[in-house]
């Protein structure tokens, strides 16, 4: 692939996704457009770069952009920011919302829906004291293949066994011959949507706990600036946005800050009491 190549394909990601790649990701683009050529009949990726200058065709750019933004994702990821979501985050939002009885969670960059099937189990275990509540995990993501599987729910045994508890999936899952499947009623507390980060957030309504997790990494800092103050118009004051541990919004934005003690967790940063409040298990989680 000639560099000329390289950066208008590179181009057409970064405008259409947001994702920013550079000249070292060469390999990773030839490896996701092979698949991408062959689907299309088309001969090679020189080919193919041709039939995009030459039309720009609309289906043949999905292609593009759905391969290279499609993420592996996996149950409870990283383990530390769903404890700090259920011990430390959790229990204060319940407590403030207590009137309304009402909590909406978006998972953001969904994948295939580990994360948010993860958030819903931890829900569904409370589900005596959400009695009567109104619970809405809204999953998207650009690639609308991966949100056909979320919705299936139906999971190799390699992808249960990574970072799933035995107990969650022996209560919440069915096997289907050498696949599993999770479990309606978790299903059924998810809803999953096609979009795109770089659109209009304010379609989406407002959120109480946000997971933008492991995506920003993948945008240059404009866009991940961008895409922050876009999030911060749509996170309820005492909200908080879940990000990835190696990720940071310091040096970035302004519009949140760190909560102490949560490595990844960010809350307001308009005023103090935006701040969200730590449960007393935050030594639990952290």
């Amino acid at each position: 692939m000639t560099p000329d190549d390289f950066a208008l394909l590179a181009g057409i990601l970064k405008e259409r996704s947001g994702l920013s790649i550079g000249p070292e990701k060469t390999y990773l683009l030839e490896s996701r457009l092979n698949p991408v050529a062959k689907k299309n009949n088309i001969a090679n990726l020189d080919e193919l770069v041709a039939q995009v200058r030459l039309k720009r065709s609309e289906p043949l750019l999905h292609d593009i952009t759905e391969a290279m933004t499609t993420n592996e994702s996996f149950f409870f990821r990283d383990a530390k920011p769903f404890e700090t979501f259920e011990n430390a985050i959790l229990p204060n939002l319940l407590a403030d919302r207590a009137a309304k009885k009402s909590l909406r969670i978006w998972s953001a960059a969904c994948s295939t829906g580990q994360e948010a099937y993860s958030l819903a189990m931890i829900l569904r275990e409370m589900a005596p004291k959400l009695a009567g509540w109104r619970i809405e995990i809204v999953g998207t993501d650009i690639s609308q293949e991966v949100l056909e599987k979320a919705k299936v729910g139906i999971y190799s045994q390699f992808e249960v066994q990574r970072g799933l508890p035995v107990k969650y999936l022996m209560k919440y899952f069915t096997q289907v011959n050498e696949l599993w499947q999770i479990d309606s009623a978790i299903r059924a507390m998810v809803s999953y949507k096609e979009f795109n980060l770089l659109k209009d957030l304010k379609s989406l309504g407002t959120f109480d706990i946000i997971f933008c997790r492991n995506v920003l990494i993948y945008f240059d800092q404009p866009t991940k600036a961008q895409v922050l103050a876009a999030m911060s118009g749509i996170l309820a004051k005492d909200g908080c946005l879940f990000m990835g541990a190696a990720e940071t919004v310091l040096g970035i934005s302004d519009v949140f800050q760190p909560v102490p003690g949560q490595r990844g967790v960010y809350g307001m940063a308009t005023a103090a009491p935006a701040t969200p409040k730590l449960n007393s298990l935050q030594s639990v989680a952290g």
